[in-house]
């Protein structure tokens, strides 16, 4: 018996061996989910006008992008903030804001002037922005895509443009 496998059976002795199970990334459906429980949770602690419009807009722009996360690339930061955003950041501002008492949070300064409404409105404007800018990043590769082939058909052919010369040879 050599050095290593003695204390490797020494290290081993009495313990079952542990594994690490890596958890699946959450599809397309388990983000929906995750945005319909965020919507009930609105409904269900009776939030106000100005909360539910803020989480209408990012649910509405994660729905937009979630067919375009592929041109992101699947590892990439922006797809990482998408999916995050719709099952973690999103649900955990709203329901740590819906967790306090409505009169309280909407009147009560906790972090100098400002109340939790005020809070929540600031945090859910920065991910309603995030989330407009990585869809403008989502759609631009099919974008580019569209100018380079204008600029294809534009040599290809020799036509301007400012619009097609439809004299095909006419007299």
């Amino acid at each position: 018996m050599g050095l290593k496998t003695w204390w490797r059976s020494r290290g081993s002795a009495g313990k079952p061996e542990e594994t690490y199970v890596v958890p699946a990334a959450p599809t397309e459906q388990d983000i929906l989910a995750a945005l319909n429980r965020v919507n009930a949770m609105l409904t269900e602690g009776n939030a106000p006008p100005v909360v539910i419009s803020r989480v209408v807009r990012i649910a509405r722009t994660i729905h937009q992008t979630l067919p375009r996360l592929r041109h992101l690339g699947l590892g990439s930061m922006e797809s990482y903030s998408v999916v995050a955003t719709a099952t973690d950041y999103l649900p955990e501002a709203v329901g740590g804001y819906l967790r306090l008492p409505r009169d309280w949070a909407d009147t009560r300064p906790i972090d100098g002037h400002k109340t939790a409404l005020l809070i929540l409105v600031e945090q859910l404007e920065l991910l309603g922005a995030t989330m407009d800018q990585i869809f403008d990043a989502a759609n631009r590769a099919d974008a580019q895509a569209l100018v380079a082939h204008g600029q294809f058909l534009a040599a290809k052919f020799g036509h301007s443009s400012s619009g097609p010369d439809l004299n095909l040879g006419a007299p």
